[in-house]
């Protein structure tokens, strides 16, 4: 029976080391929540919590990175986006 060193496990990771970019030259996203989460699925709750929408029109500004794009590409049929330059 062959045991493995710490060396072979790091080596055999299955996914990469990930990294978060830089903001994207000063765009932000102006996000709000413009239909009710009542009949959605959980997971949808959570992602527009996480992008920190609380009750319907409430608004947010979070920057033009691919996490939050990703998140607002969830739950889409319920925020409306704009693109807002920061100063």
């Amino acid at each position: 029976m062959a045991v493995k060193t710490q060396a072979a496990k790091k080596e055999s990771s299955p996914r990469p080391e990930r990294r978060i970019a830089p903001p994207s030259s000063g765009k932000m996203l102006k996000i709000k929540l413009v239909r009710s989460l009542v009949g959605h699925p959980v997971y949808q709750r959570q992602v527009v919590k996480g992008l920190g929408l609380r009750k319907v029109n409430s608004e947010v500004v979070r920057p033009d990175r691919p996490e939050v794009r990703g998140m607002v590409h969830k739950v889409a049929h319920l925020v409306r986006v704009d693109v807002v330059e920061s100063k």
